[in-house]
C-alpha cells in the first residue's frame, strides 16, 4: 500500500493532521490501535448511561473553535461551568469575579492564613491576565494569512506586541507549583488544597492559570467524543483511508516503509507519528539507517526518551445512579472539583507512596499496607467529578444520573499490584473506598443508589491508548532535559524528529500538553507535510 501521507495514532493530533492533509488532496491513511479513532476522547454507552472516557470538557484556548471554523464544521456545545468544593462548602466558577468567592472559601477554612491567601489570589489574578493575552485571539495557525488582512492588522499585530511582552514572564514561571506555594504560605494544608489539583511538579504558570481554564470549558452536545467524531467523519469524507485495530511495529526510514501488527506494509512519502513517542523509536529499524549522522541522532534521542516517564495518570469510577439530575444540580455544576477534607494529602502522597513503592512485596502484610494507604489517599484527595447529564439531558435515562469520579493515581503502584495478582481486587477496593467517601460527605447515601459501576485505572489507559505509563498529558514534569519543546514561541519546532520524512504531533511533542496542543501540533505537522509535498499550497 502506498500513500502520500501515513499517520499513526487516531487521537486529536492524528485526526487533525488527517483532516488537513486529506483536504489538501493528498492520498492519506491513518492507523490506530483502537476500533474507533478518538484517542483519549472515547465514549461508552452502558445501558443508556453515556460516559466520557477521556476529557470531561473541552478547553478552546483559541484553537479548537478556530480549527472547526476553518474546516467549516459545526459542533453544538454548551458552556461547562465548574464548581469547587471543600468539605461541605461549594462555590460555582461563573466569571472572573468568582475568584473572590474562592478566596472567601479558603479564608473560611483557613482563617489563620488570611494574609497568605490574599497574596496567592493576587498572583492568580496576574496569571489570568497573562493567559488572557496568550490565548486572547484565534490562533493564527488556523487562519489564511495570505487573504485575511482584517485579521492580520486588527487582531494579530496588536496581539503580537502584547504576546511578546507577556511570554517572557510566563517562561520564567516554570518551577514546580509545590515550590512556588511553599514561598507563599507556611500552612501545609493550604498548600495541599491548592496544589493537589495538579500533577506533581506542574509548572507554576500552568497550575496557577487554572481559573482561566475553568472559564474556557465547553461541553459538546453528545459528549466530548463528538469532536473526534466530527474530525474523523470530515477526514474520511475527504478521502482518508482508516485502518483500525492496527499497531505500527516496524519503521524503515530508508525505504519509507511501515509494517503494522497484521504484517501489512505501508509505503509513505511522509509519516506523521501521533501516537506514543517511545513506541516510534522502538519501531524504527536503526540498523537500516545508512546516514551515520541521522543514525547517531536517532540512537541518542531514543536513549533520552527512555530516561523519562509519562505524567501521572488517573483512576476513574463510573457510576450509574438511581437519582435524578436535579438532586445533583442543587449541589454542584456538571464539572466539579471536590476535596472531602481540608487537611490535604500531606505526607500520604509525599512519603507514604514512596515507602509503598520502595518496599512493595517485601512485607508479609503488603496488601494491608496498600489498603491502608488507599483509604487515606481517597479520604484526603481532590476529585474531578463529571455529571454529563447536567450538561446534556440526553446522556442518561430519564430520572437517573451518570457520575464519573476521578483522581490522580500512580501508574507504578497500579502495575505492581497487577503483577502481584490482585488487580481486580484493587478496582473493587477503590470503588468501595470512593463510595464511602462520597456517601459520607457531599452526596449522602450515594452508595445505596448505585445501579452499576466500572473502574478505569492507569493500566486501562495504557492498554487502550498505548500511552507510556498511562499518561494523559505527555511527559512527567520536573525532570531536567525534558524531551519536548516547552516554550510557546518554539511550538513550530515541536513537530520535528531526528528521522527524514517523519514528523511528530500530539501530547508528547510539547509540554505542558492537552487537547489544544494536540490539535495545534497536528495542524503544524500537516502544514509542513503539505508544503513539502505540494509546494506553494497551504
Amino acid at each position: 500500500m502506498k500513500y502520500d501521507v501515513l499517520i499513526v495514532g487516531g487521537g486529536a493530533a492524528g485526526l487533525t493532521a488527517a483532516a488537513y492533509t486529506s483536504r489538501a488532496g493528498l492520498h492519506v491513511a491513518l492507523l490506530d490501535k483502537q476500533e474507533k479513532p478518538g484517542g483519549l476522547l472515547q465514549q461508552v454507552n452502558r445501558k443508556g448511561f453515556i460516559f466520557d472516557m477521556g476529557l470531561r470538557a473541552i478547553e478552546d484556548s483559541g484553537i479548537i473553535l478556530p480549527m472547526l471554523s476553518d474546516l467549516n464544521l459545526s459542533m453544538e456545545y454548551v458552556k461547562s461551568p465548574v464548581s469547587i468544593g471543600i468539605g461541605d462548602r461549594v462555590i460555582s466558577i461563573t466569571s472572573k469575579e468568582s475568584l473572590r468567592d474562592y478566596q472567601e472559601l479558603l479564608e473560611a477554612i483557613y482563617p489563620e492564613s488570611r494574609g497568605e491567601i490574599e497574596g496567592i489570589i493576587r498572583f492568580i489574578k496576574r496569571i489570568m491576565k497573562d493567559m488572557d493575552v496568550i490565548y486572547g485571539i484565534e490562533n493564527p495557525v488556523f487562519k489564511d494569512l495570505t487573504r485575511d488582512y482584517q485579521y492580520i492588522f486588527k487582531r494579530l499585530l496588536p496581539w503580537l506586541f502584547k504576546f511578546l511582552s507577556t511570554i517572557g514572564r510566563i517562561n520564567r514561571l516554570t518551577r514546580p507549583v509545590e515550590e512556588f506555594l511553599a514561598t507563599k504560605t507556611t500552612n501545609p494544608s493550604l498548600r495541599d488544597m491548592i496544589g493537589q489539583h495538579f500533577f506533581q511538579k506542574t509548572p507554576t504558570f500552568f497550575a496557577m492559570s487554572y481559573f482561566s481554564v475553568y472559564l474556557d470549558y465547553l461541553y459538546p452536545l453528545g459528549g466530548t467524543a463528538t469532536l473526534m467524531n466530527l474530525l474523523s467523519g470530515y477526514a474520511q469524507g475527504e478521502g482518508l483511508a482508516l485502518y483500525p485495530c492496527r499497531e505500527a511495529v516496524g519503521v524503515d526510514p530508508e525505504k519509507q516503509a511501515l509494517t503494522d501488527s497484521t504484517g501489512e506494509t505501508f509505503y509513505y512519502k511522509k509519516l506523521i507519528w501521533c501516537a506514543d513517542l517511545k513506541s516510534l523509536y522502538r519501531a524504527v529499524n536503526v540498523n537500516a539507517i545508512s546516514d551515520v549522522r541521522v543514525k547517531e541522532k536517532t540512537v541518542a534521542w531514543s536513549s533520552r526518551l527512555r530516561e523519562h516517564r509519562g505524567e501521572d495518570s488517573v483512576l476513574s469510577l463510573f457510576l450509574s445512579v438511581d437519582e435524578s439530575p436535579e438532586y445533583f444540580r442543587k449541589i454542584c455544576e456538571g464539572h466539579f472539583f471536590y476535596t472531602p477534607s481540608p487537611k490535604g494529602l500531606g505526607n500520604i502522597l509525599r512519603e507514604g507512596l514512596k515507602e509503598l513503592l520502595d518496599n512493595f512485596g517485601t512485607y508479609p502484610d503488603s496488601n494491608v499496607r496498600v489498603k491502608h494507604f488507599l483509604k487515606g489517599y481517597f479520604e484526603l484527595n481532590t476529585f474531578e467529578i463529571s455529571i454529563p447529564v447536567l450538561k446534556d439531558p440526553s446522556l442518561a435515562p430519564t430520572g437517573k444520573t451518570g457520575l464519573i469520579l476521578s483522581c490522580l493515581f500512580d501508574y507504578t503502584l497500579t502495575r505492581k499490584i497487577h503483577e502481584a495478582g490482585w488487580y481486580e481486587e484493587l478496582k473493587k477496593l477503590c470503588a468501595d473506598y470512593i463510595l464511602d467517601v462520597f456517601s459520607e460527605s457531599i452526596f449522602p447515601g450515594l452508595r445505596s443508589k448505585v445501579l452499576d459501576w466500572f473502574c478505569s485505572t492507569p493500566l486501562s489507559i495504557e492498554r487502550i491508548t498505548g500511552n507510556s505509563d498511562g499518561a494523559i498529558t505527555g511527559w512527567a514534569f520536573g525532570k531536567e532535559n525534558l524531551p519536548a519543546v516547552h516554550k510557546m514561541q518554539q511550538v513550530v519546532k515541536s513537530v520535528l524528529t531526528t528521522l527524514p520524512n517523519i514528523f511528530q504531533a500530539g501530547q508528547w511533542t510539547y509540554s505542558p500538553s492537552g487537547l489544544p496542543i494536540a490539535v495545534l501540533t497536528g495542524k503544524i505537522a500537516a502544514d509542513r507535510v503539505i508544503k513539502e509535498l505540494r509546494p506553494g499550497k497551504k
